[in-house]
């Protein structure tokens, strides 16, 4: 079929360009080389179309009303939605992306070379033509409309060419059609034709086929997104699916979701963001967890969704301390770090056999064989170990203070929008100038959190200065953050790693102690105010070396690109991972690209095992962003 052809099934909606979650990937020079190949009459490969039955409840656009089928682009939907913008001017209804990717094409006369528009270089110089122009219409029009029709006839065979070319250029369609087509079939079927190139999840495809039938799911499932985002919380579109799924069918696969209709589907979306309020309000105000950087297991959530579903009733206290206990250890112990479909899959058999939440913390003690918390859990480091987590917790619930004010911490945000800090009890300065490495400097049990202007105010004192004036100053302060000072010889540099083996010590303890009480419902006898943190919104921000990572990361947000994954846990055999400050472990542009990561201050040999796992690794923010500016 033309090309042209297929734009005009796709605007009579006999064609679906389907809404795949990672939007539109294909950057200016893709286009370029999409162009010239078609001009100069090189193969582009066909379209695979999938050709699917639609929910008969709920008839919308592309579907062929005689026969109750969908027809959707697979194979091909970048290539096309790049020639519907060059040809039809504009981008599709549903686009999302950065639209600069293919406006403004230009085609010159003379060297038949395709470039995007330059003001200085293409002003004055009749020969760059925008192709818009030519493709919306045909060449004798173009020459017509030009105001100098007498320059341009000269140059009618190559008009006629790039307007023939691209548009009149026959495309070899395939469908997949037939009964034993499941959602799992066609993702293989897909994935094998393109097995060096973007590859299709069955979350894609079902999300595909869920806005064809309703245009609107993905714009709705982004307002809850977006509206999550500006309270602190940043999910991803394959999470907020993943919920959906279990919610409507108490299953993991998204290939579940086929049977379910679309009428469901939209009711589903309403109750799933009700739920997903209530179980963040439920973490931020009973662990003090309120914000992305310290939510940890985020696809506990589902299952949560999953369990409160089940039982089908409003959680008692008790009820919502013992799902906290699980969700908790979920996240120490990375439960759903690895393979997140098949695990979510078995707690979710847990829940839908009627074993509840006891069922899913003995699973938890099945793999563990033990859920108490050693001192030595506490041996990683930076805000990316799996514990940094707990250590917030504490210091939200157990009322630690501020050093100087002696304030209670619960009473404020933690997070990285709020106006506390996190605290190097031995400043890094002066252990790097000691000479120690970055994993101990930035050790857990060297952290603890304080407000903005008592950090400021300790500046890089040694702990053997400032530790005894604050315990004058605000006495039991110190010790609340589990600090111990029976020993001042402990706040010596020379004593470091005695230090941080003595604090080890009595944060397991504490949080041992914390766990317990949740377990064992002593909780309940503290009145707990459920803050609506799912609705507030987000303003300002603390400067950190965490911080460097979130202007990272909405710099590329900005500039139209995957805002990456702040401190993606890399698994690098077993259950062994390694904490990347950024990731884009899909590549930039999803699957079209290397994987990526941003590895600040960090040791060589975790850069060395990340560099196994065929990451383009960064060291340094600046020369990320020159690759992204030179690449995209």
């Amino acid at each position: 079929m033309k090309i042209i052809d297929i734009l005009a099934q796709i605007d009579a909606e006999q064609y679906a360009l389907p809404e795949f979650q990672r939007g539109y990937v294909w950057n200016r020079e893709q286009v370029k080389k999409l162009a010239n190949s078609l001009y100069k009459g090189y193969p582009i490969g066909g379209i695979l179309i999938w050709v699917t039955e639609n929910d008969e409840s709920y008839t919308r656009g592309n579907v062929d009303k005689i026969n109750r089928t969908i027809r959707l682009i697979l194979d091909g939907q970048q290539r096309l939605t790049t020639l519907y913008g060059l040809i039809r001017g504009k981008a599709p209804s549903f686009f999302e992306g950065d639209e600069k990717a293919f406006t403004n094409l230009f085609f010159n006369l003379e060297s038949e070379s395709f470039e995007f528009y330059a003001p200085i270089k293409m002003k004055d110089d009749p020969n760059w033509i925008d192709v818009t122009n030519v493709l919306t219409h045909n060449a004798s029009t173009f020459i017509e409309q030009s105001g100098n029709p007498g320059y341009y006839i000269k140059y009618l065979t190559k008009l006629n060419n790039l307007y023939n070319n691209i548009t009149q250029k026959e495309l070899p369609i395939e469908e997949v059609v037939g009964e034993d087509k499941s959602l799992d079939v066609v993702v293989e079927i897909f994935n094998n034709l393109n097995s060096g190139g973007t590859k299709l999840s069955k979350g894609d495809l079902a999300l595909a086929k869920i806005c064809a039938q309703w245009p609107d799911a993905r714009r709705e499932m982004r307002n809850i997104l977006e509206r999550l985002r500006n309270a602190g919380y940043d999910f991803k579109l394959e999470w907020l699916l993943r919920c959906i799924t279990v919610y409507l069918t108490n299953k993991a696969y998204f290939s579940e979701l086929e049977q379910v209709k679309i009428e469901d589907f939209k009711n589903a979306l309403k109750d799933v963001e009700k739920k997903i309020d209530e179980i963040l309000n439920q973490i931020g105000s009973r662990l003090g967890l309120d914000n992305t950087r310290v939510l940890g297991s985020k696809f506990a959530i589902p299952l949560m969704i999953g369990y409160m579903k089940k039982v089908n009733h409003k959680l008692s206290d008790s009820e919502w301390n013992k799902l906290l206990y699980w969700y908790i250890h979920t996240f120490l112990w990375g439960r759903y770090a690895g393979a997140t479909e098949s695990t979510l899959a078995q707690d979710l058999a847990i829940v839908n056999n009627g074993d509840g939440i006891d069922g899913l913390i003995n699973q938890l003690r099945l793999n563990r064989g033990d859920l108490t918390i050693k001192p030595e859990d506490f041996w990683g480091w930076g805000s990316g170990a799996r514990f940094y987590p707990l250590l917030y917790l504490l210091t939200r619930m157990n009322k630690a203070r501020d050093f100087s004010s002696g304030i209670e911490l619960r009473d404020n945000l933690l997070g990285r929008n709020s106006t506390l800090e996190v605290h190097h009890i031995f400043p890094r300065a002066v252990l790097y100038k000691a000479g120690k490495a970055k994993a101990i400097v930035n050790s857990l049990a060297n952290y603890t959190f304080l407000t903005k202007d008592t950090n400021l105010e300790i500046s890089d004192d040694e702990p053997a200065i400032y530790i005894p004036k604050y315990m004058s100053k605000q006495p039991g302060a110190i010790e609340s953050h589990w600090i111990p000072t029976n020993d001042i010889e402990l706040f010596k540099i020379d004593n470091y790693e005695k230090f941080l083996e003595k604090r080890r010590e009595l944060l397991a303890q504490t949080a041992n102690e914390f766990l317990n009480s949740l377990i064992n419902d002593s909780k309940q006898e503290e009145k707990v105010e459920i803050i609506d943190y799912a609705n507030r919104v987000i303003e300002s921000n603390n400067e950190s070396e965490d911080e460097t990572i979130v202007k990272l990361s909405n710099w590329m947000s900005e500039k139209g690109l995957s805002s990456g994954e702040i401190n993606y846990e890399l698994i690098i055999e077993d259950n062994n991972s390694v904490i990347i400050d950024i990731a884009w472990p899909d590549g930039i542009q999803s699957n079209l690209s290397e994987p990526v990561a941003v590895m600040l201050n960090e040791d060589q040999k975790n850069i060395n095992r990340v560099n196994l796992k065929n990451y383009r690794i960064f060291t340094d923010v600046n020369d990320f962003k020159e690759y992204v500016n030179e690449k995209y």
